[in-house]
């Protein structure tokens, strides 16, 4: 799990272009949107793609994905439950 939460966190980086922080400056359990790391809603499409591209998963129901975007942990507790 530990493995994933960095790997998740790099994807972050990575791909929302967050130049500026380092893997462990993001708080695993901080939110993700607002006070957090103040990712915004074109911010949560992303994440959803990095979770397709990378994990193979997918988001069902867009109602669902309030809880499961909270943190870091909280996405790759989805993803290990739903990986294929």
């Amino acid at each position: 799990m530990e493995q994933l939460v960095k790997e998740l966190k790099q994807h972050l980086i990575e791909e929302l272009n967050l130049e500026e922080i380092t893997v462990d400056d993001i708080d695993t359990d901080a939110p993700l949107f607002g006070d957090g790391l103040g990712l915004d809603s074109i911010d949560a499409l992303e994440v959803i793609l990095i979770l397709e591209k990378y994990y193979g998963v997918k988001l069902s129901n867009s109602a669902e994905a309030k809880p499961i975007f909270y943190s870091v942990r909280t996405l790759a507790e989805y993803i290990e439950k739903n990986k294929k």
